[in-house]
């Protein structure tokens, strides 16, 4: 396994993520109702709404999943904050960053991966949209284009949710 990086820019990062003053919220409809939305348009057993904080991913909305939040070092998603484009891995067990991860030889037994990351305006990314599967599968162009408007709605959400008195 290979732990999920710390960006370059992970003190501003980190800063900008403390700002939307979303971490450890309540569950909100309107970020359910997006995670329900990508589960069902992708039918995938699992979508979350995940914030990188500095030692967590902790999940602001999520389908299929119990669990609120897990440890960074093991999280896809704190791979898929390296980029701006959607991650996609198609089979976690021929992927060298997750083949021996314990979410992928444990449960949840994750094989499938698609996460948009939450880029803010400023251009740091906090998190991601996500989907996931237990069983290996391909993810199109028009599939990321559609996790990718689903994940702007989100990033419009979370910038609300900062401007909020």
């Amino acid at each position: 396994m290979i732990p999920a990086p710390i960006p370059t820019d992970e003190t501003q990062r980190l800063d900008a993520l403390r700002q939307l003053l979303v971490l450890d919220t309540p569950p909100e409809e309107r970020f359910d109702r997006i995670t329900r939305f990508a589960a069902r348009e992708f039918d995938m057993p699992v979508a979350l709404v995940s914030l990188i904080d500095a030692n967590r991913q902790w999940f602001k909305a999520r389908v299929g999943l119990e669990a609120c939040e897990t440890t960074r070092d093991i999280s896809f998603c704190g791979h898929a904050i390296e980029g701006s484009a959607v991650m996609v891995v198609e089979d976690a067990r021929e992927d060298p960053r997750f083949a021996d991860n314990p979410l992928v030889t444990g449960d949840p037994f994750i094989r499938f991966y698609a996460g948009a990351p939450l880029v803010l305006p400023g251009g740091l990314s906090v998190g991601t949209l996500c989907v996931i599967d237990i069983e290996p599968r391909s993810f199109s162009r028009i599939d990321q284009s559609i996790l990718s408007a689903l994940r702007d709605v989100v990033v419009e959400e979370l910038m609300r949710q900062a401007a909020e008195p």
